[in-house]
C-alpha cells in the first residue's frame, strides 16, 4: 500500500473569495510568490532622443525563454497606468540589455526598483556601471556575469490585466567568467550556477542556488540518468 505522505502534515486551504478579500499588498505577495523561483535580471535602456542619452536600470522577474530559433526572450511588464520608464524607453528605441543578478550585486539591483524619477539614472543611484559592447547601443551592467543585447520584435498588451509582454530576438550575449568557460560543449548547457547568478522568489526574496543533478533526455519507459 503506497504510503500517504500528507499524513500528519499540517494543511490550509484559500478560496477565490479568500483570495479576493486578502489586503491589497499581501495579496501582490502572496500571489507572486506560489510560481517559485525566478530569474533575477536587470533590464538596461537608454533613451536617444535624449541630447543627454539617459539611461535607465530596472530589476525584472518576469524573462522567460520563448524560442531558440529565431533566439526569443520574453518580459512581463506591469501596467503602464503609472510611469513605466524602461517599457518607455524599450519602445521608443527597440533595444535594452538584460543582465543576470548575481550575489555581489543583488542588494544593489533591488534599489533599482525603488520609483525613482525619469531624469535620474539608475545606475548612479545604486553604483552600478554601463558598460557599452560591440556598438551595441544599450547599456549592459558591468558588473553582472552573463549580458544579453536585445532588439524589440513585439508587444503583446494582455487585456485581462493591462499588462504587457515584450518580445525580443538576442543580438549579442556576453559572458563574463573566471576559469573555464562555463557552457557544455557537447550540449550547450550554460551553468550559471558557475555565473553565480541568483532566484528570486515573490516581491523581494534573493536565493543563491544549489545544483541537484542535470538528467538525461526523458524517453517513454526509460528512466533518466544523471548527466555528468
Amino acid at each position: 500500500m503506497k504510503e500517504d505522505i500528507t499524513i500528519n502534515k499540517l494543511k490550509k486551504s484559500f478560496s477565490k473569495k479568500d483570495i479576493d478579500e486578502m489586503e491589497q499588498r499581501y495579496r501582490a505577495a502572496f500571489i507572486n510568490s506560489l510560481s517559485g523561483f525566478k530569474s533575477g535580471n536587470l533590464i538596461g535602456t537608454i533613451d536617444l532622443e535624449n541630447k543627454s542619452n539617459q539611461t535607465n536600470l530596472a530589476i525584472f522577474s518576469s524573462c522567460f525563454h520563448l524560442g531558440a530559433s529565431p533566439a526569443l526572450l520574453g518580459l512581463v511588464s506591469r501596467p503602464d497606468i503609472t510611469a513605466r520608464h524602461t517599457l518607455e524607453n524599450i519602445i521608443k528605441n527597440e533595444v535594452y540589455t538584460i543582465n543576470h543578478v548575481n550575489t555581489q550585486i543583488f542588494h544593489k539591483a533591488h534599489q533599482t526598483s525603488a520609483r525613482y524619477p525619469k531624469s535620474t539614472c539608475e545606475f548612479e543611484a545604486t553604483g552600478l556601471t554601463p558598460e557599452y559592447i560591440d556598438n551595441f547601443e544599450a547599456p549592459f551592467v558591468r558588473e553582472s556575469n552573463l549580458k544579453i543585447g536585445m532588439r524589440l520584435k513585439d508587444i503583446v498588451h494582455i487585456k485581462m490585466n493591462e499588462t504587457k509582454i515584450i518580445i525580443g530576438e538576442i543580438n549579442n550575449i556576453i559572458i563574463n567568467y573566471n576559469d573555464s568557460l562555463p557552457i557544455d560543449q557537447n550540449s550547450g548547457h550554460i551553468n550559471i550556477e558557475k555565473l553565480d547568478s541568483i532566484a528570486i522568489s515573490g516581491l523581494d526574496h534573493y536565493h543563491s542556488t544549489k545544483s541537484l543533478a542535470r538528467l538525461s533526455y526523458a524517453k517513454p519507459g526509460l528512466t533518466p540518468k544523471i548527466l555528468k
